[in-house]
């Protein structure tokens, strides 16, 4: 299965454009990382969610996000596919899979390109709300604030982890994802630079 994880230039994706594309294949534990510019027409929004601006959680400026002499966000996608193409299983693996299923098939459609993942997905936040479930007995989730909880700053602590980078990096961010579906599933370290972070006791299966 691959990791998938994406940058973009906001949160909708008929309006916003993906600069980077990180991925790893679980079973080879192939990397793949590449980055883009943005269309003209694309914009960059922030999200209602997030108290910060776009620039402030990836780190990067407008003149960045459009810079010319990077590859087409075509030609980001293309490069994605055919990494992809060849992997054992193509399904993914992402925090809150229609964001980036959902960015990736709309902008394959605008470009014509054949789609080469599948298009079921399973979702880490899914995965962690169900082991929270068999550890406090209840979801987590706020009634009177509407929030549906556990995003990848919430998992990361559930599972152990701890995020101290100061901005968004794709690939990392599989790396945090595919470590934290590693603990959920099997109660297992996946990445050697984890290690130092100690699996907590109810995720732990010795069975395995």
């Amino acid at each position: 299965m691959i990791v998938l994880d994406i940058e973009t230039s906001g949160v909708d994706f008929e309006k916003c454009g993906i600069w980077q594309i990180g991925a790893i294949d679980l079973d080879s534990k192939e990397e793949f990382l590449e980055e883009g510019r943005i269309d003209n027409e694309d914009q960059i929004l922030d999200s209602i969610e997030s108290s910060k601006t776009v620039y402030e959680v990836i780190g990067k400026t407008e003149e960045e996000l459009r810079d010319v002499n990077k590859q087409s966000q075509k030609e980001l996608l293309e490069k994605f596919f055919l990494w992809a193409k060849e992997k054992k299983i193509q399904a993914c693996i992402c925090q809150n899979p229609q964001f980036d299923l959902g960015f990736i098939f709309s902008k394959a459609r605008k470009y014509g390109l054949k789609i080469e993942i599948h298009y079921r997905a399973l979702d880490l936040n899914s995965i962690a709300q169900v082991k929270y479930f068999e550890k406090e007995g209840k979801l987590d989730i706020d009634l009177e604030k509407k929030r549906f909880g556990l995003g990848l700053k919430e998992i990361l602590e559930f599972c152990g982890l701890k995020d101290e980078r100061n901005f968004h990096n794709a690939l990392e961010d599989c790396k945090l994802e595919g470590e934290c579906f590693s603990r959920l599933i099997y109660g297992k370290n996946l990445f050697p630079e984890y290690f130092k972070f100690f699996i907590p006791n109810y995720l732990k299966n010795d069975n395995l």
